[in-house]
C-alpha cells in the first residue's frame, strides 16, 4: 500500500468556489434587505440614494466569507475532528465577515 499524505492540498475549483460565494451574498443580501427596507421614514441627512451603500457592500462582504468557506474547506481532511474544525471555522468567519459587511454598509445610517 502506497503512503498517502493527509495534508497534500486539493486542486482548487472554480466552479464550487463561485457557487459558494453566490450562496454568501445572497444570505447576506436578505439579511441587509431585512434592515434597509424596514425603515418607514428615513432621517434627512442620510440622503436619498443612503439604500445604495449597505445593498453593495454587505453581499460583497457576504460573498468574500462564502469565497472563504470554500478556501477553508480545501485545507480540511475528509475525516474526524479536523473536517468539524475546518466547519467550524468556515461558519464562524462567514458570520464575522458578514457582521463587517453590515457595519460598513450601514455605517452612518442606521448603525448609529
Amino acid at each position: 500500500m502506497a503512503p498517502t499524505n493527509a495534508f497534500a492540498p486539493q486542486p482548487f475549483q472554480p466552479a464550487p468556489f463561485i457557487k459558494r460565494s453566490v450562496i454568501g451574498a445572497s444570505i447576506a443580501l436578505a439579511v441587509i434587505a431585512f434592515f434597509v427596507f424596514s425603515v418607514n421614514t428615513p432621517k434627512p441627512e442620510w440622503g436619498t440614494f443612503w439604500m445604495v451603500k449597505p445593498l453593495i457592500i454587505t453581499p460583497l462582504a457576504g460573498a468574500a466569507g462564502g469565497g472563504a468557506t470554500y478556501l477553508v474547506s480545501l485545507l480540511g481532511t475528509q475525516n474526524g475532528w479536523q473536517k468539524a474544525l475546518a466547519i467550524l471555522v468556515s461558519v464562524v468567519g462567514y458570520i464575522i465577515a458578514l457582521w463587517l459587511g453590515i457595519v460598513l454598509g450601514l455605517n452612518g445610517t442606521l448603525w448609529n
